[in-house]
This record gives structure tokens, sequence and C-alpha cells, in this order.
């Protein structure tokens, strides 16, 4: 019998909640950590769609990259959609668990599974936990010297960008050392620049992040979602091997909440 708590246990195994960020509220967010486990679902936001989608594939616990809960909740009144999903998350018994900033620092982290989606190979965190230590947000890597543009196609398709942002005042024609960070990595930039990274992908870019570091180096905006979606991946690794028998679903209802046209 798998429950609750040792699908917790083994994510965590994997990405220690020591590695959160002090913001961060990774753990289980709902529900009771000694049900058994009917089911996984794997999202990166949990919605009310996800959910209703939860209790038609009988599972009973979601685990999603993004908390639910990243503060307190004042009143459980079902006014907001965070409301009415713990309403009805509790009400149907599934439980909801989030590993965010934990795994975006470890070891195989969230920045690592880009890397190797881009055939990266990584010499260490970009910005690490502690000195010396292999753990931390962000990767600084190494590519096969590629042309900038024939670099960027490749980032966009492999992560199904469908509008990719760089800047164009960049003097690089080849790329060869590469910063990555999954989400918003703006902060990481001078450590990318100090790395001496010829490109660094992220997302939630500025416009005046372009306009202070394109100069010095390829910036490429490959959506914050795009970036963290691969967070399922690792997920499902953590749970099937820990767990073979376990069920375990990538959510399709899952969808960007930023659309473009």
């Amino acid at each position: 019998m798998i429950t609750v708590n040792d699908i917790a246990t083994a994510i965590e195994n994997y990405a220690p909640k020591s590695l959160q960020e002090s913001y961060d509220n990774t753990g289980l967010q709902v529900g009771n950590p000694a049900m058994p486990v009917s089911g996984v679902l794997l999202c990166l936001d949990v919605t009310e769609e996800i959910l209703a989608e939860a209790r038609r594939r009988q599972c009973n616990l979601i685990v999603s990259h993004h908390p639910l809960l990243f503060s307190g909740l004042k009143q459980i009144s079902g006014s907001t959609p965070t409301e009415r999903i713990v309403i009805d998350a509790l009400m149907h018994n599934i439980a909801i668990y989030a590993a965010h900033t934990n795994l975006d620092a470890a070891r195989n982290g969230v920045s690592h599974e880009i890397a190797r989606m881009l055939n990266i190979k990584v010499l260490g965190p970009l910005e690490p936990s502690t000195p010396g230590a292999n753990t931390g947000l962000g990767i600084i890597g190494e590519i096969t010297p590629t042309p900038k543009l024939e670099f960027l196609r490749k980032v966009k398709e492999t992560l199904q960008v469908d509008v990719l942002k760089y800047s164009a005042q960049s003097p690089h024609i080849v790329v060869r050392k590469v910063a990555v960070c999954g989400g918003a990595g703006a902060s990481m930039i001078r450590r990318a620049l100090e790395a001496g990274a010829d490109a660094m992908l992220t997302g939630d870019l500025k416009y005046h992040d372009f306009t202070s570091y394109g100069y010095a180096m390829v910036l490429a905006d490959i959506g914050h979602y795009e970036s963290e979606l691969c967070s399922q991946k690792i997920f499902s690794r953590i749970i099937r091997e820990a767990f073979p028998d376990c069920v375990v679903y990538f959510s399709e209802a899952e969808e960007n909440p930023v659309a473009v046209i």
C-alpha cells in the first residue's frame, strides 16, 4: 500500500525540502499523509480543471511544481479559485503536494532537465546552495559550438516555445557556453556573465534585462510555463522508480495561462 507520505518521501529524498527558498511552501498542501494512493496526477499548476481531471481519472493525489498555497488562507468560502480547489479536494479526498524551489535546486532538477533536453553538458549550478555544492538554482554548461540562430531554433522547437524573444543586439555568432534557469531567472544574469556564458535561457525577462545585458550575451526568454513543464518528467521518474506499480498520469488539462496571437 503506497501512501501520500510515501510519495512525498520519495520526492523529498530526491529534492530535500531544505533546498527550498525562504518564501516557498514546498510539501503537502491539502490532505491526509497516511491516505493510500489510488493514482497520481502530475501538473505544473493546480487548477479547478486539473482537480476535475483527477476525479475523472480516479487519482487521489495531485503532485504539482507550483504550490497551490503560498501563504495562509484567511477564509475558505469558495470565493476564489484557490479556496474552491481546497474545498473540492477535501470533499473528494484528494491530496495535493508540491515540490517547487527544492526541485529547482536539486542535483538533477528543472534546469538540469532542460539541459538534458538540449544536450548541454552541465558543469555545475549557476547559484550553488552553499559554496562548492552541486545543488543550487540554474546551471552553467557547454554545448558543441553552434551558430546562434541555429541554437535558438533548437531551443524553440525542443521546448515548444510559441514566441521566443532574444537579445537582438548580442554580437555573438556562435554559442559554446550556456546558462539555464527554469522559471524566472533574471536575477542570475550577472552570475551567468561571470561564469562566461555566451547565452542564457530563462523566463520572465523584462525589456530592461535585454537593454542592460543583451549586448554582452544572448538572452533568450523561453517562457515561465515552457521552462518548467519538464518538472512533470522528473516527478514521473521519481515515482515510477520508487513505486513501479503506482499509476501515474501527466495532466491533459494543463494549459499555459499565457496565450499569444
